[in-house]
């Protein structure tokens, strides 16, 4: 069988978007996941993403990472999500999208609509919070100093504040954990900016970490790096900025771009 998968990327994250109206393969989601997202064998992404309910505005999102392991929620991934399926309707720049996933449901609506097809979206990512200490932390070695927080945005997450990003070995550091998503920063360049880098739990690093920006937020607002009451803290990622919005009582708001790259012809 031969099937259609779409590209899309949030700030160089990238997904294959496939439609399940197109039936379903005889072979696992997480084999197919490992072969379709390989760079060198395949079209290649950070994950593949499962989508249902195109033609509609109840959408539903399942993601596997390039290693074929599920990952409940992905901010980047569920822009890329929408994107495909808006595309496929005639809705228009306000549409509001609910979209069921692992991580429960979230609504994305579509704010802007440039020229050159990049679609801007924000999206209601949930309540942050607080999470243990993730298994084999110790491993790291972080100066007891350094300000840590553990945060789950649907997926669990590990924010440090480092002196410089550029001079961590981040991937060695991601490999010593990597059942949790690794998010290092530093503040600025702005007042209510962060600079971070992202090791992905079954991706590695990436250009780019949706949840992992809205973990680094509410970090950053809770250590003062930002002003308290910023209305947007920026978040500085390898593929590009994101905007992110952290209530009173932490919940997020993810606003970014999103692009369609290619299209795929598969065979199962």
């Amino acid at each position: 069988m031969q099937y259609t998968l779409r590209k899309h990327d949030g700030l160089g994250n990238d997904f294959l978007v496939f439609d399940t109206a197109q039936g379903t393969p005889t072979r696992q989601w997480d084999v197919l996941a490992r072969e379709w997202c390989d760079r060198t064998n395949g079209p290649g992404a950070d994950g593949l993403l499962l989508l249902g309910g195109v033609g509609t505005t109840d959408l539903t999102m399942r993601l596997h990472n390039a290693d074929g392991s599920i990952a409940e929620m992905s901010g980047n991934g569920i822009r890329c999500l929408v994107m495909a399926a808006h595309r496929a309707t005639t809705n228009g720049v306000g549409t509001t999208y609910r979209v069921s996933t692992d991580a429960g449901p979230r609504e994305a609506t579509i704010i802007a609509d440039d020229p050159d097809g990049t679609l801007h979206i924000s999206v209601d990512m949930g309540f942050v919070t607080d999470l243990p200490v993730p298994d084999r932390w110790d491993s790291l070695g972080c100066n007891p100093d350094r300000p840590v927080r553990h945060v789950s945005v649907g997926n669990p997450h590990s924010v440090v504040w480092v002196g410089d990003v550029s001079e961590v070995d981040l991937k060695a550091l991601g490999e010593l954990v990597p059942h949790v998503n690794l998010e290092i920063i530093e503040p600025g360049p702005e007042t209510n900016g962060v600079t971070m880098r992202v090791h992905e739990r079954g991706a590695g690093i990436t250009l780019a970490c949706g949840t992992g920006a809205c973990a680094v937020a509410d970090a950053a607002c809770a250590w003062g790096i930002v002003p308290r009451g910023s209305d947007e803290v920026i978040v500085h990622m390898d593929g590009g900025d994101a905007r992110v919005r952290v209530s009173a009582d932490r919940r997020a708001t993810l606003i970014g771009p999103t692009n369609h790259r290619s299209d795929h012809t598969v065979t199962e």
